[in-house]
This record gives C-alpha cells, structure tokens and sequence, in this order.
C-alpha cells in the first residue's frame, strides 16, 4: 500500500504525522511526502538562507522514512497562491496512492487550512484524504487513535532535527498532545498516540482497513493514571 503525506512546511510531517509513518513503514507500506511551502517564514533570529537551511534539516529529519518533494510555495502566502491546486494535482495523480495525510480544515495556521482545501479538491473521489490533528488538539474531534509509542522516541528525533526553529518548543506541545491522547485511551504509562480524522464521502465510507495498529479503549478501572483518578 502506498502512503501519501502532505505537510504545509518543513517539520509539519514530523510533528503531526512521523509515529503513524513510522508504523506504515514498519508494516511494509510504501511512503510518499510532500512538503509544499519553503519555509522562509519561520519565526527564527536569521533569515538569511532559511529556505535552504530548512530544506536540509526536513531531508535529515525524515531520512529514515524517505525523501520528501519540495514544492518551495512561498510560506505564510498559500491560500493566494492558487497554481498550487494544479501542481498538486499532478503530483497526487502520478503517485496514485492508497491513502493522502494532510491538515485539517479547522487548523490554527492559514497555510495549513489552504492546504487542507487544496489537497482535498485534488484529490477528488478517487483517493481518501485523512486529517492529523491540530496543535494541542483545539477544536479537533479524533476519530482514529493510532499507537505510535514505540516510535515516539525517534519522533522527537526528528523533529530536533530543525534545529533553525528552536524546536523544543514543539516538541513539548506534540509530547503533551501524544500522551493525552493516549490517556484517552486509558493506554497506560508511555503510551503515545497520534489522532486523525476522515469525512466520509463517496466512494469512501469506511478507511480504518488502510491504518495501521490504533490503541484500543480499556476498562476505566484498568491502567488508570493515578493523577486521572
């Protein structure tokens, strides 16, 4: 099977989707990324480069995954930049695959909405398109809880890895969203889960067949976190 990731900026893959990529790969699924803006707008010291300096940090990132196509749309100006939907378009159709992840439409950041309606237009009824979560979950409603603990630790690896956007910042947000989620769950201790969401519509009603292990709902009384009692 063939996954297909889309993320809006450099490090967008590794902080909302690397576990569950992670997981594909382990279960021998083939993985597609595309990361579609540049970057250049990150909330760095120095700008200088930053295009260039992201796009190396991304490839080293997620270079136990595979190696993402850069469409190098102006960050922080995608809803205006249009063509995107074509560019898009090509590149879903040539890579034909089984299932797209992407943002969701109700995202905290304009880039990532756009890339929400873009991917979703063009992808049309003929793939199915999955929604990762928004940051610290607001205003998302998960309807897949996908068990990426043991892949936790390599994902925060790579999402030091861009080192450009002081990420420890992000890093602390997606840990505390992974283990909530989890909890949600009634997991246990280091559990980690990643959260998506599917809109259905035809010809596609039921998609949890393309996702791998999700964690299931215990007992309450079984696994409970002495702090949620």
């Amino acid at each position: 099977m063939k996954i297909l990731a889309i993320g809006a900026h450099p490090d967008d893959i590794e902080i909302f989707m690397y576990g569950t990529l992670s997981a594909c790969l382990n279960r021998g699924d083939e993985i597609a990324m595309i990361v579609v803006t540049d970057g250049s707008a990150g909330n760095v010291l120095s700008k200088d480069n930053l295009a260039e300096i992201r796009k190396k940090e991304t490839i080293n990132a997620l270079k136990y995954i595979g190696k993402p196509t850069f469409l190098e749309f102006s960050d922080g100006e995608l809803s205006i930049q249009i063509e995107a939907i074509n560019i898009l378009k090509r590149q879903i159709n040539k890579l034909n695959p089984d299932l797209i992840i992407t943002h969701a439409p109700e995202d905290y950041h304009p880039d990532h909405r756009a890339l929400s309606e873009f991917v979703k237009n063009s992808a049309g009824f003929k793939f199915p398109v999955i929604y990762c979560e928004t940051l610290l979950g607001i205003n998302f409603n998960p309807q897949y809880y996908i068990n990426i603990s043991e892949y936790f630790e390599a994902k925060k690896k790579a999402i030091l890895k861009h080192k450009s956007q002081s990420p420890e910042k992000f890093l602390k947000a997606i840990e505390i969203n992974n283990i909530f989620r989890a909890a949600q769950c009634n997991a246990g201790n280091n559990s980690y889960a990643e959260v998506f969401r599917f809109d259905s519509s035809f010809p596609f009603v039921d998609i949890s067949s393309l996702l791998p292990e999700r964690l299931s709902i215990r007992p309450y009384y079984k696994n409970l976190p002495d702090s949620l009692i």
